[in-house]
């Protein structure tokens, strides 16, 4: 029984080792997967987020401004020595009121007495203050400026995501391109090579293709180095761990790409879309709640005052609390501006400058949004005029390079045909990965600047 147990608890022990050991699961994500992941986990978004709840705070410290201000102290004095009260000696030589008025002061015994203790409670509240007022609307507007700040870093997190998201797509396609060269042309060198074990084709030939054929395997070798880097770059991108594994699900659909695209006419209001531009509208509307400040700051403003004391004293510490002298107020206090060396009519102008230059910003960022949207309106037209070109130019020297093969094999062709050929489609897949990277983030670059990406 004691064999069984043992027996028991290390199969146990060993099915533990062997669970903890296992690889860390792989997250298997779409392109969508991939950018809420990253407005969950990127630090850009969670500080733009932060910033939103800091207005929050910072709209409740403003009202709170104007709420009841209630205060408390307490004091406690020993008079090791107190001071001293002096005066006319109105006990003068002939009795009271006798004194000589060129004579010195003198000190009297009655002043501070030698122990005090107060407790008040003081409390004031706002009546009317228009810098207060307008401090509300300007928090508010800040508020809102933080939430556009979370828009934008997520529209530009979106662009990265996606586009490192592609870079990983373009580099599989440009994997499965050199997978699908390397197959032809090892059948050709296999080809070859018998062909020179039999003595149709000379020992060059089939070094010449050999070589092609080694140059190929390493370029893949490095594309497929090169991934991992793309890899991390998209975890990066989304705030995900270096270290953990992930899966891309979406593929390419490179036949209909051209088909899945729209090209979009211009459009003169785009900029109204762009996030970038409403950023700078609210810029605005907070430069001109600063004028309104500064003007509020000539009004008068008024506060209702109020508050309660107790007072402890005595010589003798213990009396100290035999008797309290409490007292009580309440008042209204009214603060006029009336003349402050013009320091708030200079500051008003300050600020009616910064709106000017906030408008004027606004409306140079108009024209340049614009223009962005134009120039990326035109760049994917090229791009796909150019992706479409390359397709073609690839299928062409496919059959360049089935049309010498054949020749070859029938001997009415040269080898050098085939490696030219073979050369010739390398550069052709090349400049279509290219072409095909280039319409995938002209596309991005499009969807960004008609603000299409939310």
């Amino acid at each position: 029984m004691k064999q069984k147990i043992l027996i028991t608890l290390l199969l146990f022990i060993t099915g533990l080792t062997a669970f903890s050991q296992q690889a860390p699961a792989t997250h298997n994500f779409t392109l969508a997967d991939c950018i809420n992941y990253a407005y969950l986990h990127q630090d850009s978004v969670l500080n733009a987020g932060l910033d939103i709840k800091s207005a929050d705070y910072k709209i409740k410290e403003t009202i709170g401004t104007g709420l009841p201000q209630v205060n408390g102290s307490v004091s406690f004095q020993d008079f090791l020595k107190a001071p001293a009260t002096v005066g006319p000696n109105i006990f003068g030589p002939a009795g009271f009121g006798s004194y000589n008025p060129n004579a010195a002061l003198v000190a009297f015994p009655f002043g501070a007495v030698t122990y005090n203790n107060t407790y008040s409670l003081t409390a004031s509240q706002l009546l009317f203050s228009g810098t207060f007022l307008v401090g509300l609307q300007a928090v508010k507007t800040f508020k809102e400026l933080s939430q556009r700040s979370l828009v934008r870093t997520k529209i530009q997190i979106n662009v990265n995501v996606t586009k490192a998201y592609y870079q990983v797509l373009v580099s599989n396609e440009q994997v499965k391109l050199l997978d699908a060269n390397i197959a032809q042309l090892k059948q050709q060198l296999d080809q070859t090579t018998q062909q020179n074990k039999q003595g149709f084709v000379e020992k060059i030939d089939v070094d010449r293709l050999s070589v092609q054929y080694n140059n190929l395997v390493t370029n893949r070798e490095n594309i497929v180095r090169s991934m991992v880097l793309n890899y991390e770059m998209l975890k990066f991108q989304m705030g995900m761990p270096i270290e953990q594994e992930m899966t891309l699900v979406d593929k390419l659909d490179v036949a209909n790409l051209d088909q899945n695209i729209t090209l979009a006419g211009a459009d003169t209001s785009v900029y109204r879309n762009r996030i970038e531009y409403n950023l700078l509208e609210t810029n605005v509307r907070l430069n001109q709640l600063d004028v309104k400040s500064k003007k509020a700051a000539y009004l008068p403003t008024a506060n209702f005052n109020a508050g309660y004391g107790d007072v402890f004293q005595e010589n003798q510490f213990k009396y100290l609390y035999s008797h309290v002298y409490p007292n009580s107020y309440v008042g209204l206090s009214i603060n006029v501006p009336i003349f402050n060396g013009n320091q708030r009519t200079n500051q008003l102008r300050q600020s009616e400058i910064n709106v000017q230059k906030a408008q004027n910003d606004l409306n140079n960022v108009k024209n340049a949004l614009s223009l962005e949207a134009s120039a990326a309106r035109i760049t994917f037209y090229n791009s796909i005029q150019s992706l479409n070109t390359q397709k073609r130019s690839r299928e062409l020297a496919q059959e360049v390079v089935r049309v010498t093969g054949i020749k070859y094999t029938q001997g009415v062709g040269s080898s050098i045909e085939v490696t030219q050929a073979q050369t010739d489609l390398q550069n052709a897949d090349n400049q279509y990965i290219q072409a095909l990277y280039n319409a995938l983030i002209s596309k991005v670059d499009q969807d960004k600047a008609y603000g299409r990406i939310k």
